[in-house]
């Protein structure tokens, strides 16, 4: 765990340096922010904010990963064969949240990235052949329940189980990417339960990656505080949350994993909630209703009254709550 701190506070100290020239560089290019019209007004004003700031996080993580597992990556050990299957994920998860981005700032769709369908379809294939190498590759195919001493093996139920674990996080976290430092201490505080997870299930190599990753994304919060200059986009929100995904299922605590993410599901469940209801109305009375003001729910609550500054610290209690009881259940 030591080791793991300093792992922590050398990617902290890595992206705080290299975070200002990074930033203008975005601005140079002009990669700024496009803010939906829809939106809440007092998004307005960050029109043109630099985004695809989750390269500030994600390239260092992979750079000091790669760095610790050399020896383990070139000797295909099992630890340097299991460390590949996050770092995959991050790196390309942040890939294709890149490429969303640039087409929302440049793209012939600006403003809106690319189609929802389309962006689906590649996540899946892509998932698809992570969960069949954590299958048959690196013997993965167990649950760990609360309470139970030993882990249950699921067969192949797990591969389409790790499929939507994984699609389903990253783009929960992708939801909940909409006000300034709310899902980067959020994805951070649930990368720490994890952390701790694997550290006490003796899995120091994701431990190590975990706590790396924690110390990256509150360095990025150095420049996406409240007023924030520079936004994670779909190229940190996409990556983060399939990650977390793939480490919860390496651990076999995935079933904990709705807990520790509580945040981004509430998030993703007013969504699905919201344009259920709309559309169900509108067939049933010819005009479509809402249940919230806006979604996801960060949005309703701004309309709601409260300043941006206090959804974002009040989701945030409300994660390290969820983390902490996740942690605990791991234990049980």
């Amino acid at each position: 765990m030591s080791f793991a701190l300093v792992l922590a506070s050398i990617s902290f100290l890595m992206v705080v340096a290299w975070g200002r020239p990074f930033l203008n560089l975005l601005r140079r290019w002009k990669i700024g922010k496009r803010i939906r019209i829809e939106g809440p007004r007092g998004h307005f004003t960050k029109l043109g904010t630099p985004t695809m700031g989750g390269l500030l996080i994600t390239i260092p993580v992979l750079f000091i990963t790669v760095a610790l597992n050399i020896y383990n990556l070139l000797g295909q050990t099992v630890i340097g064969r299991s460390i590949l299957v996050p770092l995959g994920v991050m790196l390309v998860y942040g890939v294709l949240g890149a490429v969303d981005d640039l087409a929302g700032v440049r793209g012939v769709r600006r403003g809106e990235g690319l189609g929802a369908s389309t962006k689906m379809g590649i996540e899946i294939i892509f998932t698809l052949a992570v969960a069949l190498v954590m299958y048959f590759g690196l013997d993965l195919h167990s649950i760990a329940i609360p309470g139970l001493p030993e882990k249950i093996n699921i067969g192949l139920f797990y591969i389409p189980i790790a499929i939507f674990v994984i699609v389903g996080s990253a783009n929960a976290a992708n939801l909940t990417d909409g006000l300034d430092g709310l899902a980067g201490i959020i994805m951070a505080s649930a990368f720490v339960a994890y952390g701790v997870i694997a550290d006490l299930q003796g899995q120091f190599y994701l431990e190590r990656f975990c706590f790396t990753v924690v110390g990256a994304s509150f360095a990025f919060l150095w420049y996406n505080a409240h007023p924030a200059e520079m936004f994670m986009g779909d190229t940190g929100s996409l990556a983060l949350g399939a990650t977390l995904g793939t480490v919860a299922l390496m651990t076999g605590q995935w079933l904990i994993l709705p807990l520790i993410m509580l945040v981004p599901v509430a998030e993703t469940l007013s969504v699905i909630i919201q344009v259920s209801y709309f559309k169900i109305t509108k067939k049933k009375y010819g005009t479509g209703r809402r249940i919230f003001k806006m979604t996801p729910l960060h949005h309703h609550f701004e309309l709601l009254g409260w300043s941006e500054t206090q959804v974002v610290q009040r989701f945030w209690l409300v994660a390290i709550l969820a983390a902490m009881a996740g942690a605990a259940l791991a234990l049980v």
